[in-house]
């Protein structure tokens, strides 16, 4: 009995840990990204359908890139700005090892949370589409998207302005889509599709090269996470 009530009662704390960050996080605003996710979804499918193009797997990986990153652009550019105008971050950094406690579990729930809208626009793709790996897309799509969610969070600890960060996020972003054409086939691309091999490569060869293009995406979110949960502990140049 004693068990099944502490059961009960991590499960009522945790709901509201769940309910309190996701609300610090997301703010009023966060349903204007997920609308304009989901009209930029269909306005690239509808367009591209119109001009000929086969809705095949390819196709529909490099179709969610841009609705997954408007949906983590804000929680992670705009997440220090949200506390500061809240006023709690003077007591966030009261608690003891404030990086672990508090943002480590954002970062988890911002993550969790996109990666089920992915799934969810990946298989409303596969039934309005085409039918299609649901899983293999969805996995595959969230790397560039966690890389670039990650980096504008680790920009948003340096900066520690919302609007400063979203400004160096979009150059940033404009700058990896003019080195995307440079790095086409290489494990560098951020914006590398492995649905889509090239002409006259060898499928083992674009196996190999997207294996460790999804290495170097994974380590570089690691590293921007920990740089960034790492800057959150200097408590002087926040307050």
């Amino acid at each position: 009995m004693e068990s099944a009530m502490n059961a009960a009662n991590v499960w009522i704390l945790f709901r509201k840990l769940v309910k309190y960050n996701m609300k610090v996080i997301f703010g009023n605003r966060f349903i204007w990204f997920v609308l304009a996710a989901i009209a930029f979804y269909f306005f690239i499918a509808i367009v591209n359908i119109y001009d000929g193009n086969q809705p095949d797997e390819g196709f529909i990986y490099g179709l969610q890139i841009m609705p997954g990153l408007l949906l983590i652009f804000y929680p992670m550019t705009f997440g220090i700005q949200n506390d500061l105008d809240a006023g709690i971050l003077e007591i966030l950094f009261g608690i003891p090892d404030y990086r672990y406690k508090v943002w480590l579990v954002r970062l988890i729930l911002v993550f969790v949370l996109v990666g089920l809208m992915m799934l969810g626009l990946t298989i409303m793709s596969y039934y309005l589409l085409a039918p299609i790996s649901i899983l293999d897309i969805s996995w595959n799509v969230m790397f560039p998207i966690y890389f670039l969610g990650s980096l504008a969070f680790l920009f948003s600890t340096i900066i520690k302005n919302g609007n400063g960060t979203a400004v160096v996020m979009v150059i940033i972003g404009v700058g990896l889509l003019i080195l995307s054409n440079i790095l086409d086939r290489t494990m560098w691309n951020i914006f590398l599709n492995p649905f889509d091999i090239p002409n006259r490569l060898n499928e083992m060869v674009w196996q190999e090269i997207t294996m460790k293009n999804r290495i170097f995406l994974a380590v570089g979110t690691i590293l921007f996470v920990l740089y960034g949960l790492f800057n959150l502990q200097k408590r002087e140049k926040f307050i």
